[in-house]
C-alpha cells in the first residue's frame, strides 16, 4: 500500500479516520509537505466533511485551518463553501459540525475574518497613523502623479483614497526622472493638530545628489498640502518621531540614523546619529520609533525587498541610547517559500483606542515562478506584546491569509463613489509624471466617465511621454473595457488601451494610421525589443466608436474589439510577466502593473482622443 503524502491526502478527502491516523502515526508521510496547489492534508479533510478527521489533523497534528493554498483558499473556506452548497441537497451536517468546531476554536464565525492583503495592487511601503478613531495611510508612488496616495479607514481593513500629498504639477519635480524613481517610502504623522508627510525624493543616478527628503503638511488629512520643502540629508525611508517633550526627529537608513527637526519639520537642526544598524545587517531600512512603557522601540525592515525581507525590532530606555535587539527577531517574515504571500517586511505599527496594536506591512503575492505582477501590496496583522515587553506580529507565524477583523461592529464607511483630485483626475487614476494643463481632461457625467487625452509626440517608451492615464491592476484576473471615439489619425499616430509597468515594459492595443488608412494593432515593448501585430486589412469607413477590451487571466491577456456590436478577438498575449518587478533587469523596478488609455501624436501635435466608460472588473 502506498503510504506517501498522496495517500494521506486521499485518506483525508475520503474522511477515513483510521487510515489517516495510521498514515500519520506509522508511515513515513510528512505533514510538512504540500501538494502542487500548496494544499495540506487539512484542505482535503475539509472536503470530506468529517469532523473527526478535521479535528485530528488540526488539534493533534497542528495543521492550520486558516492557511491559504496557491489561491489563498483556506480549509475553513472549503468547509464554509461546502456547507452553503450542501444546504441545497440536505448534506450539510458534517460541514456544519466542522464550522461549529472552528467557531468554538477561534471564538469567531466565518464572517468575522478579513483577508490579506488589505490593499491589493501597487500599494507599497505603508505608513499609518491614528487620529481618534480614524486611520490614515500613505504609500509610495514613485514617478506617478498625483504623488503619494493618502487613504482613510475606520476599521483598518477597508480603505479608500481621500487625497494625495502633491497634486500641483509644478511641485512634483518628476520631469526627467526614470521609472522607479520619484517618491519612495512615505511616512505620515500627526503633530499638534497638523498632518505631516515625508518621503524620499529619489533622483536618477547622475549625481552628485541622489536622494533628498521631502516634507509637506496640512491641517486636513486629505489636503491640500503645503508646497514641498526638501531636507538635504542622504538616505531613504524617512520616519517621523515626536517625543513626549515636543521635540521632533527624522529617521533614515542606512541602519537607523536619527537627527532633530525644528517644530515645523522643515529644517534639520542636528547632525545624524546612528542608533542601531539592525539585527539582520542586510539592507536595513524603513526605520520607525515608538515609545511605550518607558522604552523606545525601533522597528526596521531588513533583508532586501525580495524573499528575505523581514521586520525586526530593538529597544532602548534612552532615545539616543544603546539599542538591544529583540530575542524573537524577525518579528515578521515569510518562511514558507511555497506560499503565495511573500517578501513581507517594511512595516508600521499603530494602536487602537482600546490599546490593541497592529502592523501594516509590505508584501507581494507571487504568481508562476515568483513573479509579483500586482506589485508590492499592503497587509495587516495583529501585534501582541510578550511578558518581557517585546512586540511580535501574528504570533511569529508570518503573514496571515485569513485573520479576525480588528472591530466587530461595522465601521466600513468607504464610499462607492470615486473622489476627484484637485489635479482633475479621479482618485483611482494616475499618470506617469505630471501632465500639462489641458492635455488630460476628466468628466464625470450621469452617463459615465469621460477621459479626453491630447496626444503627445513622445512615445510611451520615453520619459517625456505625457499621453497616458492609468489605474492599478488589483487582481490576477480582470476585464478592462473602454469605448474610444475613433479619431482622425494621421500616419504614425495611434490610440487605445495599455498594460503598463514603466517606459521600459508595456503593451498597447488600439488603432493606428499607416499610409492613410486605419489599422487595428497591438505592440509589446520589452526593454530593447518591440513586437508588433498589425491588421493586414484596414478598417473601412472607420468612424463612430470602438470598444477595446482586455481580458486577463494571470499572465495571459486576450485583446478584443467591437465595432457596431460585432466583436472580434484580436490577439492573445501569452506571457506579460514583463509587467512585473522581476520581468526585466533594467532600472529601478518597485511598482506594479497598471492598465489605462493612451494617445500618441507622432510627429504631429494635433491629436485629441475621447475615451468613455472605462470599466475595470475583477474576476
Amino acid at each position: 500500500m502506498d503510504v506517501g503524502p498522496i495517500s494521506l491526502y486521499e485518506a483525508a478527502r475520503m474522511g477515513d479516520y483510521k487510515l489517516v491516523r495510521w498514515i500519520v502515526e506509522y508511515s513515513r508521510a510528512s505533514l510538512n509537505e504540500f501538494d502542487d496547489d500548496h494544499r495540506t492534508a487539512l484542505h482535503y479533510a475539509a472536503e470530506s466533511g468529517n469532523l473527526q478527521v478535521f479535528e485530528y489533523l488540526t488539534d493533534r497534528c497542528g495543521l492550520d485551518p486558516l492557511q491559504g493554498d496557491a489561491g489563498l483558499v483556506t480549509p475553513w473556506d472549503i468547509v464554509h463553501e461546502n456547507a452553503t452548497r450542501a444546504e441545497l441537497n440536505g448534506t450539510a451536517e458534517g460541514y456544519k459540525q466542522i464550522e461549529s468546531y472552528l467557531e468554538g476554536k477561534y471564538g469567531h464565525c466565518y464572517n468575522d475574518f478579513y483577508r490579506n492583503p488589505i490593499r491589493s495592487g501597487f500599494f507599497p511601503d505603508p505608513s499609518i497613523c491614528r487620529v481618534g478613531e480614524d486611520y490614515y495611510m500613505v504609500n509610495s508612488s514613485f514617478i506617478f502623479f498625483p504623488c503619494i496616495p493618502i487613504s482613510h479607514s475606520r476599521d483598518l481593513v477597508h480603505w479608500e483614497i481621500i487625497g494625495h500629498a502633491i497634486t500641483e504639477p509644478k511641485w512634483a519635480y518628476l520631469e526627467g526622472l526614470e521609472g522607479g524613481r520619484g517618491y519612495w517610502a512615505p511616512d505620515i504623522s500627526y503633530y499638534e493638530g497638523r498632518f505631516y508627510i515625508a518621503a524620499t525624493y529619489r533622483l536618477n543616478d547622475t549625481g552628485p545628489v541622489y536622494r533628498r527628503q521631502m516634507v509637506v503638511s496640512s491641517d486636513r488629512p486629505e489636503g491640500p498640502y503645503s508646497e514641498p520643502v526638501f531636507i538635504d540629508e542622504d538616505g531613504i525611508d524617512p520616519g517621523f518621531f515626536n517625543d513626549e517633550d515636543g521635540r521632533r526627529y527624522m529617521l533614515l537608513n542606512r541602519g537607523a540614523r536619527i537627527f532633530e527637526l525644528d517644530r515645523s519639520a522643515s529644517k534639520k537642526i542636528s547632525e545624524p546619529v546612528l542608533l542601531y544598524y539592525g539585527s539582520n545587517k542586510r539592507a536595513p531600512e524603513g526605520p520607525h520609533i515608538y515609545k511605550k512603557d518607558g522604552y523606545y522601540y525601533l522597528l526596521q525592515a531588513e533583508g532586501g525587498t525580495g524573499p528575505g525581507h523581514r521586520a525586526t525590532v530593538s529597544r532602548s530606555r534612552e532615545l539616543m541610547g544603546i539599542y538591544e535587539p529583540c530575542p524573537y527577531n524577525p518579528i515578521m517574515r515569510q518562511t514558507d517559500e511555497g506560499a503565495v504571500i511573500q517578501r513581507c517586511g517594511h512595516g508600521c505599527l499603530v494602536d487602537t483606542p482600546d490599546g490593541r496594536w497592529y502592523m501594516v506591512y509590505l508584501c507581494g503575492r507571487k504568481l508562476g515562478d515568483g513573479y509579483s505582477i500586482l506589485g508590492r501590496e499592503t497587509a495587516l496583522d495583529p501585534v501582541t506584546w510578550t511578558a518581557d515587553g517585546w512586540p511580535i506580529v501574528n504570533g511569529l507565524k508570518g503573514p496571515s491569509c485569513m485573520q479576525v477583523k480588528p472591530f466587530a461592529d461595522d465601521r466600513d464607511d468607504c464610499s462607492d463613489e470615486i473622489g476627484v483630485s484637485p489635479c482633475g483626475l479621479p482618485f483611482d487614476y494616475m499618470t506617469p509624471r505630471p501632465f500639462e494643463k489641458g492635455t488630460l481632461v476628466y468628466e464625470a457625467t450621469e452617463d459615465g466617465q469621460i477621459f479626453t487625452i491630447k496626444g503627445c509626440s513622445a512615445p510611451l517608451s520615453s520619459i517625456d511621454a505625457r499621453n497616458i492615464v492609468l489605474r492599478r491592476q488589483t487582481s490576477f484576473s480582470f476585464e478592462y473595457d473602454v469605448n474610444m471615439e475613433i479619431p482622425e489619425l494621421k500616419d504614425g499616430q495611434s490610440a487605445g488601451i495599455t498594460g503598463y509597468y514603466d517606459e521600459n515594459t508595456y503593451f498597447t492595443f488600439g488603432l493606428k494610421s499607416a499610409e492613410g488608412k486605419i489599422h487595428v494593432f497591438s505592440h509589446e515593448h520589452i526593454g530593447d525589443e518591440d513586437r508588433w501585430t498589425i491588421s493586414e486589412e484596414a478598417l473601412e469607413n472607420a468612424s463612430g466608436s470602438i470598444k477595446l477590451s482586455m481580458n486577463t487571466v494571470d499572465f495571459v491577456r486576450t485583446l478584443s474589439y467591437s465595432i457596431n456590436g460585432e466583436e472580434c478577438i484580436w490577439h492573445t498575449l501569452t506571457d506579460v510577466c514583463y509587467l512585473c518587478d522581476e520581468g526585466l533587469s533594467k532600472g529601478k523596478r518597485f511598482t506594479g502593473a497598471t492598465v489605462g488609455m493612451f494617445a500618441y501624436a507622432g510627429t504631429e501635435n494635433d491629436l485629441t482622443v475621447r475615451f468613455t466608460d472605462p470599466i475595470y472588473t475583477e474576476i
